[in-house]
């Protein structure tokens, strides 16, 4: 192409061409570098992938044809290549071009209407044409065929039920819905002219088009010449054999096989198998010549570790092949003998005996004030029978430990899970290495499960608390769980924040939660907590950045610009009463007369682009929920409480996303929200879960107490 520009894209939308331009992308080979090739959800795996402009630009740079999945193209019958020309004016199509294949045979029909009234006549003779094909299947590039048959159904009636043709005129084949957002050529439209020319297929006349055989009609209805009837005829039959030639290629790129039908196999590009380049990761290097590749992964550090070194060093033989040293059992730093039960648990007789000893360990940690230590605890304990009932019975369970691990060592891995952010597998390695533990794989997640049961009313309590307060922030982000997206919501005020999650972004579940709410809730403008009944403050921040981002990219546009600097001038000495009395209504309210002279300026602001209209329309449509910090006590003017609280989750996600489950999320969430509500409160979580309390508030007084 001589032009690179991206107005050449065909369905590219201007506001969507404007919004690359604003990043500095203006031409199609721009554009070609934005294209990263991603793996398709397997959730989505029946969901048709969207259209990618920047593929299309891409595939135009690498002139190659790039195929997203594989086009599911099923020609069952007779294949009938139907093109239409008609008039849209006038609403009259007047040719009707038919393009028969049967083996090697080829028959073309071009059924001609000179009149308006001429339509009917070749509808049915398009009909009888139809008629005596066997299980005829109609194939067309795009609606206007479509179209074209049901509006003829309309006018001159549907065909009986046992019409061996209704199935075919009910269900065409329409090529552009198995080519669009699947099939990729290096031409900048789907249009059958580009595709085809692609192909090699050329019309005898060059200039050809739509546009063109409008004006040909008309001359020939003017003059009644025959060379402008048969150049539309001809124009018709080769777009019918163009239909032919598309057809049969995405026949082949779908069952593409060695020694296919098909130009040059190295034209073709499968997408799912292109990788996405990581310009600052390692990668392995394509090599050209096969033997080179053998070489080079000869140089592996793990092979030449194993296969190379191996044989030359002895040492290093005897390091690799020393079987592992068996675990030794740890020795106890107290040993407790239980007492003998009173009594048979099921008869209360005192004649019983011990006929086996048993012991338990319990392992912990002694966390003191300058370090810690592994503490080992072995319980001495016998099993009993009773002689006159003979039941079984083992020494009172109080006497017992609840667990293999103690409170301290369960707290110490929560407190690196949980706050530290660490791995479940790193924190057992930790354990293991640092202590001379002997802690097996999944320990730390079954301590996490565990401890998510026992404080999951904890949690609760704290998520009731935040919906009877009078203020809350509400926020919410994204997480992969095992390939599909869940969603967490974030719920804060000054002292307590809670999480949960939901398999959807829908607000249903969070307007239930806080249906009974009846504080003030500050959040963004997501269209979910619109449907909460309560007063509401959104986050000017958002409005704030919102409106300097379209500053920046229509620095000329004078009414967006006056607009912004009203809203300035209102907050402004709104944010000096806030530094100077803090959020008190009683020094707040006397700015609420000059928000109302913004709002009888602004419905006057006479404003012509779309930017400003759609900031306009934003201010007005959301005017009582922008300033309601002014008309009550302490309440924020934005939501730096919620999007604080999002900050540790999403830490938290960096090493969870992707493999946790959805209960496994839950439990983290449990135990997160516990973490930092101590935080807001002031208290350290580590000493709250060593303390066994489950009431933080309870927890907190008692330690102001001491």
């Amino acid at each position: 192409m001589e032009k690179d520009d991206l107005s050449l894209l065909a369905g590219m939308r201007e506001k969507e061409r404007k919004k690359l331009n604003s990043k500095g992308i203006f031409t199609i080979t721009q554009l070609s570098f934005t294209f990263r090739p991603r793996r398709h959800p397997k959730r989505f795996k029946e969901k048709r992938e969207k259209y990618h402009h920047s593929l299309k630009a891409f595939a135009i740079r690498e002139k190659k044809i790039h195929i997203v999945g594989r086009p599911e193209l099923q020609i069952e019958g007779t294949p009938v290549y139907l093109d239409v020309e008609g008039l849209p004016d006038r609403d009259f199509y007047y040719l009707i071009g038919m393009r028969v294949r049967n083996g090697d045979s080829v028959m073309q029909h071009s059924p001609w209407a000179d009149e308006q009234e001429d339509e009917e006549s070749i509808w049915k003779e398009f009909l009888r044409i139809l008629s005596g094909i066997p299980n005829p299947a109609l194939i067309c590039y795009g609606r206007y065929e479509t179209t074209f048959i049901r509006t003829m159904f309309g006018r001159y009636g549907e065909l009986s039920q046992d019409s061996p043709i209704k199935n075919a005129l009910s269900s065409p084949i329409n090529l552009l819905t198995f080519i669009y957002g699947r099939v990729y050529f290096p031409v900048p439209s789907n249009g059958l002219k580009e595709i085809a020319g692609y192909y090699g297929f050329r019309w005898s006349n060059p200039v050809a088009s739509g546009a063109h055989a409008i004006v040909w009609r008309e001359m020939w209805e003017a003059s009644g010449n025959m060379q402008e009837k048969e150049k539309l005829i001809c124009y018709n039959a080769e777009d019918c054999e163009a239909l032919y030639v598309v057809a049969q290629k995405v026949l082949n790129l779908q069952c593409r096989q060695p020694g296919a039908e098909v130009a040059n196999e190295n034209d073709i590009v499968d997408i799912n198998k292109l990788k996405r380049e990581h310009l600052f990761g390692f990668k392995r290097n394509n090599f050209i010549i096969p033997g080179l590749d053998i070489i080079n992964k000869a140089a592996y550090w793990d092979y030449q570790r194993e296969r190379v070194y191996l044989k030359t060093n002895r040492a290093m033989k005897r390091s690799l092949t020393k079987s592992p040293k068996p675990s030794k059992a740890l020795a106890p730093n107290k040993i407790i003998d239980c007492q003998r039960p009173n009594a048979c648990p099921k008869c209360h007789s005192t004649k019983f005996y011990p006929n086996a000893k048993l012991s338990k360990t319990a392992i912990d940690l002694k966390l003191t004030r300058h370090g810690i230590k592994r503490f080992i605890v072995r319980y001495l304990y016998k099993q009993y029978l009773c002689r006159n009932c003979g039941k079984t019975f083992l020494t009172d369970a109080k006497c017992l430990p609840p667990s293999n691990y103690g409170y301290d060592l369960m707290a110490y891995s929560l407190y690196q899970g949980i706050e530290l952010r660490l791995p479940m597998q790193i924190v057992e390695t930790s354990l293991n290495r640092l202590f001379g533990l002997n802690i097996t794989v999944g320990t730390a997640t079954r301590i996490k499960q565990n401890a998510a049961k026992s404080y999951e009313k904890t949690s609760n309590d704290i998520l009731a608390k935040l919906c009877n307060g009078s203020l809350l922030h509400a926020d919410e982000t994204k997480i992969s769980v095992r390939g599909a997206d869940w969603f967490v919501w974030i719920f804060a005020n000054m002292e307590e924040v809670a999480y949960i999650c939901t398999e959807t972004r829908e607000g249903g579940h969070v307007q239930t939660l806080l249906k009974d709410f009846r504080g003030v809730l500050v959040s963004d403008f997501y269209a979910a907590y619109d449907g909460i009944n309560c007063r509401q403050q959104k986050c000017l921040i958002h409005l704030i950045r919102d409106i300097n981002d379209a500053l920046y990219k229509h620095p000329y546009d004078e009414g967006l610009k006056r607009m912004a600097e009203g809203f300035t001038n209102v907050m402004r000495p709104i944010i000096e009463t806030v530094d100077r009395f803090g959020l008190k209504h009683y020094f707040l309210k006397k700015h609420l007369s000059s928000v109302d002279r913004y709002y009888q300026k602004l419905s006057r602001f006479g404003l012509t682009t779309e930017i400003a209209i759609k900031i306009k329309e934003r201010l007005e449509k959301n005017r009582d929920k922008l300033f309601t910090f002014l008309e009550y006590d302490g309440i924020p003017w934005n939501n730096n409480n919620a999007e604080h609280a999002v900050k540790p989750f999403a830490m938290l996600r960096h090493i969870i996303k992707g493999i946790t489950s959805g209960n496994g999320l839950r439990d983290y969430l449990i135990l997160l929200s516990i973490c930092e509500t101590c935080k807001y409160k002031g208290l350290d979580f580590l000493d709250f879960l060593r303390s066994g309390e489950k009431d933080i508030d309870a927890y907190a007084i008692r330690r102001r107490k001491k």
